[in-house]
């Protein structure tokens, strides 16, 4: 499947790539690549296939929730880069 430069242009515009005229070529190329593989997935022989849910029969294996007091305080204090009223003070994330 081919891919025109305007058409590049234009995923790059809504991707929020900046492309200069040497990568142009190179993404083309790469762009092209990954659409004639989808083709060749797409036409793959699934026929004789069966479904498959999954490969194996494992299960999640989760752990207890239990509450534990953490013992040394102290030492994680020492290396936290700021505190304030015995509780780490970082840096103000929302505007």
């Amino acid at each position: 499947m081919s891919v025109s430069k305007d058409e590049l242009l234009h995923i790059a515009k809504l991707s929020n790539l900046k492309l200069n005229d040497n990568e142009i070529d190179k993404y083309l190329k790469n762009l092209e690549d990954i659409l004639n593989y989808t083709e060749v997935i797409e036409n793959a022989p699934i026929n004789d296939c069966e479904e498959t849910i999954g490969a194996n029969d494992n299960a999640n294996a989760f752990r207890s929730d239990t509450v534990s007091e953490f013992d040394n305080r102290d030492g994680i204090f020492e290396i936290a880069p700021s505190i304030e009223k015995d509780m780490f003070k970082i840096p103000k994330v929302i505007q």
